[in-house]
């Protein structure tokens, strides 16, 4: 009796003995060695001459920028990681935690092997609670990476669909963060499936109340009980603020678990006075779940989440109750940086996504793969929402492929379902099957059934499965599920052109072509490029919320920054972003910014003068003004040059300005004649001096080996404003404990790693390392004819012992509340009436008529192909003064159709049509009737609009699957909708 006391009496002091569990940073002193030695795995190997890194380090990065995506060193390396744990952890739970790698890693501790990962994006992990050594013994943790393009699944020797050389940069090793957990052996476990098995924590609000601000909120655990003891539990669960102040406290009921057992636990409340998180307004709560026996907590874990209210009705998108047009960016899920990749310092990460909130993006669609935790945590702080895609290429699979996938989407959503920022799940960057979307949701259901978001995929236009969809480039609307565009400008364009009357004079379309098409969308300037987004992004806002039952969700333009992925143009990487590769604002993104300033409509006025104001004497060029105004004036110093020609929905013109040093300036007008915004750009002087600038950041530069300073060079003028035309190459040189990455300009190598770059339109940056020894960092620049100009930055210490380090590596990164909470009022106005359609007639084909208004843009009413069926009339519900038709039709992209439209017989509009992403409203004269006709007047018309091509060399679509393209007499109406002005 007294040995059985005495072992329940051990057992008992052994699970209260180190209660608290303790997380640590695990990227410090790593050793890499690029090639393959089978000895490497054993623990006594010497890697005394290994190269010394601090993770995520991807092996290759210097390819980053320098190389197409195609030709990215590949092959074997080796990580090796020598660690003591302390003494206290015997007889603990000791779990490591990876982020991810790529591609595959074999794992072997002290020798032994412990696991192996393949699938290149998933985060996974390993119980090494029976292998580690403790106290002062070390242990020797390897791993074998293999990044090959061509790496196969070892069971099913099958390769992973997304290990593709078009989007997939292949940064080679363990290039995401790495995280050793100690706990006792009742445990709350971690979200990692596929190599443990477990689920972890998962925190959600239901029953919103957001005018009220309060919500109840969930939180359950799986939890194991490794101890030999039946454990009596308690779940306590305690939430604090953003600023650590308590909110609320409670608990579950009372559990018993059997020793082996497995469990889950929960308990819920309501809680008021709640911040709920929103675009830009990245609030955050610390909900901490605690395992108590006996009164004494035994674990305690921490989930940094949000709450936020989503619904997904009538087309469109709710957040907390208000709705939200989409309006942001398809970034590709590398989100890389030249020389690093994507393994940069979490501040730097909250850097690049806090831009895309700051030029008023709301949502990044990343692509293919899912992202690493550190940019899904980073969205969480900056208030930027997310659509989170599992693993794919172009198109369904099935067979292991497919099963592939799934696992994908299943360890993500387990892994980031606590993030509030994700608010999509994406199944496929192409439609998948019905029974295949099935799956997808079904996962989502069993892993993550209350978090409030949507699973869907790309196109789906007709899914009776699918929460979301949308094509890739063109304007999609829907009464039922919301669809947005997933990509919708492809177009290229270097911020080192700024248009046709600036030096090096880059035209659009100087440069290769593709695929022996036209290269001018390709190689844009920034002028043109800034242009065309105003054009591809009024088509969506035209058919927003507010203009009918059917209406547009919005949609996202490819990419945000350039990225070392698939080209069309004259560089070897992709120059479609608002910002270059080091984050430089280009034209585009200023454009974007000014049209997407609110949740559906801007509101607040803005405007800007595309380009700058530094030309040669005697320049005549047209000037372009982006703004939300009613009307826009141009002055030139002081003298009006009138009004601006107005398109697009935000795009004035003014033609044929002649250039005059001083100033240019705009003012915007609303309806009734009140400046309700300006903008002026001035005339640079001569560049006299370099200007060296530490962009800000939140949180110490540390002496880690990984983090990064991220520092601006300008050349100015006498009066220090930067000269918008300077091309200058500017000399660097670094002084102290410090490693050069560089920058990046178009010539050779796109000078990665160069210590001597261009200056672009007048500014350049450049990325320095941190070493593991901190100190005095000294960089100077020099250039021909210019002052020279130095900086100095502090690398603070980091502490770090026997290879653990306490500090984790977001620690001290601030949430972003600069939009504040989401507002109260509606986001958008009525703007016209929709008139149901109860039926149809028509010359041929009757019977499919009511493919033309089925809310359905996979099916089509089309005519026999003779000029006198081609027409269609439509009954209304009730008599109603007609003033707009939109039509969606076959050939959208591609061909103009002229149309008579007459109501109750009396003509309101003759006229064409003109290609478009999808939908054209034609203004009828007012005229009121129940019966409504469109008639082709005569063949239809190939504009040419249709030239565009995939990489892959398939033609964009153009409308249903069906071309018409060779059918003059042919009406092919997908859908039509009929409009009364508003009351």
């Amino acid at each position: 009796m007294k040995k059985c006391f005495l072992a329940f009496f051990l057992a008992f002091c052994c699970l209260y003995s180190h209660a608290q569990r303790t997380t640590y940073n695990f990227n410090s002193s790593w050793k890499v060695l690029v090639g393959d030695n089978a000895d490497a795995k054993e623990a006594g190997f010497n890697d005394a001459g290994w190269k010394p890194v601090t993770l995520p380090y991807a092996w290759n990065e210097d390819d980053a920028f320098k190389k197409d995506i195609k030709d990215l060193t590949t092959g074997i390396a080796w990580y090796r990681k020598h660690f003591k744990l302390p003494a206290t952890a015997k007889g603990q739970k000791i779990f490591l935690e990876f982020e991810g790698i790529r591609q595959a890693g074999e794992f072997y501790l002290n020798g032994k092997p412990i696991g192996l990962h393949e699938n290149g994006v998933t985060a996974f992990g390993f119980d090494i609670s029976d292998l580690v050594n403790t106290g002062d013994a070390e242990n020797v943790l390897a791993v074998r990476i293999d990044n090959s393009w061509e790496y196969h699944e070892r069971a099913t020797n099958t390769k992973f669909q997304w290990e593709d050389k078009n989007f997939n940069a292949n940064y080679g090793g363990i290039n995401k963060n790495v995280y050793l957990h100690i706990a006792g052996k009742l445990y709350q476990t971690l979200p990692l499936f596929t190599t443990l098995g477990t689920t972890g924590v998962y925190v959600y609000a239901d029953q919103y109340n957001i005018k009220g601000g309060s919500a109840t909120i969930h939180a359950e655990s799986q939890i194991k009980n490794e101890t030999t003891q039946p454990q009596n539990i308690v779940y306590e669960v305690a939430v604090t603020d953003a600023k650590g102040a308590p909110v609320k406290t409670f608990s579950g009921a009372a559990t018993t678990l059997a020793p082996g057992a497995t469990a889950t636990v929960n308990a819920a409340s309501p809680v008021n006075d709640l911040h709920f998180w929103s675009w830009g307004y990245g609030y955050l709560y610390t909900v901490q779940t605690t395992l108590k026996v006996n009164g004494k907590a035994v674990d305690v874990v921490s989930t940094k989440t949000g709450f936020r209210k989503t619904e997904f009705k009538d087309g469109m998108i709710y957040l907390n109750d208000r709705v939200i047009m989409v309006h942001g960016y398809a970034q590709r899920t590398s989100n890389e940086w030249p020389a690093i990749g994507l393994s940069v310092p979490a501040w730097l990460s909250d850097y690049s996504n806090g831009l895309m909130v700051e030029g008023n993006g709301n949502l990044v669609r990343w692509m293919h793969i899912t992202p690493w935790k550190q940019d899904i945590e980073s969205c969480d702080r900056v208030g930027l929402m997310q659509s989170m895609q599992a693993g794919d290429a172009e198109h369904d699979i099935t067979g292991t492929r497919w099963e592939q996938r799934k696992a994908v989407i299943r360890d993500a959503i387990i892994y980031n379902k606590n993030n509030p920022s994700i608010i999509f799940y994406e199944s496929g960057n192409e439609s998948i099957s019905e029974a295949h979307m099935a799956e997808m949701k079904a996962i989502r259901d069993q892993y993550d059934p209350h978090g409030g978001r949507a699973i869907g995929s790309r196109e789906m236009l007709d899914s009776k499965v699918a929460e979301y969809g949308g094509e890739m480039l063109y304007t999609n609307k829907s009464a039922h599920i919301p669809m947005w565009a997933m990509e919708y400008s492809r177009d290229e364009g270097s911020r080192k052109y700024w248009d046709d009357h600036t030096p090096p004079f880059h035209k659009d379309g100087d440069g290769p072509q593709y695929n022996g098409q036209n290269a001018a969308v390709y190689n844009r300037n920034m002028e043109s490029h800034a242009v065309e987004n105003v054009k591809r992004w009024f088509e969506f806002w035209n058919e927003r919320p507010g203009t009918g039952r059917r209406v547009s969700a919005g949609g996202v333009n490819i990419v945000f920054s350039e990225t070392n992925t698939h080209h069309r143009g004259a560089e070897n990487y992709r120059c479609s972003g608002e910002v270059d590769a080091l984050r430089i604002k280009k034209q585009n993104y200023y454009a974007n910014q000014v049209m997407w300033n609110g949740w559906v409509n801007p509101e607040k006025n803005s405007l800007h003068i595309i380009g700058h104001w530094n030309y040669a004497s005697g320049v005549k060029k047209d000037v372009y003004v982006v703004s939300t105004a009613d009307k826009v004036e141009l002055k030139v110093n002081g003298k009006s040059l009138g009004y601006g020609q107005k398109s697009d929905g935000f795009l004035f013109t003014f033609k044929n300005i002649e250039w005059q040093a001083g100033t240019i300036s705009a003012t915007g007008y609303d309806a009734n004649g009140k400046q309700v915004c300006e903008g002026a750009i001035t005339t640079k002087g001569n560049p006299v001096a370099l200007r060296l600038t530490n962009i800000e950041r939140p949180a110490p530069f540390i002496a880690n080996g990984q983090d990064l300073s991220l520092v601006e060079v300008e050349v100015v003028d006498a009066k220090g404003e930067r000269c918008p035309t300077a091309l200058n190459t500017i000399h660097f040189s670094l002084e102290g404990p410090a490693e050069w990455r560089g920058g990046m300009a178009i010539g050779p190598d796109n000078y990665i790693l160069a210590k001597s770059l261009p200056v672009e339109n007048g500014v350049n940056r450049v990325l320095i390392r941190s070493t593991t020894t901190p100190g005095k960092i000294s960089v100077k620049v020099t250039a021909d004819g210019l002052q020279p100009a130095s900086l100095t930055l502090i690398s603070a210490p980091f502490i770090e012992n026997d290879g653990l380090a306490a500090r984790l590596p977001a620690a001290g990164l601030p949430c972003r509340l600069d939009r504040g909470p989401t507002p109260a009022t509606p986001s958008y106005t009525i703007t016209r009436t929709p008139i149901a359609i109860i039926k149809a007639t028509a010359g041929a084909h009757t019977d499919s008529a009511f493919a033309s208004y089925d809310d359905n843009e996979l099916s089509d009413w089309v005519n026999d192909g003779k000029l006198e069926t081609a027409w269609i009339e439509y009954e209304l519900e009730r008599p109603a003064t007609v003033s707009e038709v939109t039509l969606k039709l076959n050939n959208f992209r591609s061909r103009a159709y002229p149309l008579i439209i007459t109501v109750d017989g009396r003509e309101v509009f003759a006229g064409s049509t003109k290609p478009t992403l999808g939908y054209y409203t034609i203004a009828c004269k007012p005229e009121k009737g129940k019966k409504v006709r469109i008639q082709l007047a005569k063949v239809s018309k190939d504009e040419g609009g249709n030239t565009m091509v995939e990489v892959n060399g398939k033609k964009l679509d153009d409308g249903v699957a069906r071309d018409d393209s060779k059918a003059k007499g042919t009406l092919s109406i997908i859908e039509a909708e009929i409009y009364e002005a508003a009351p």
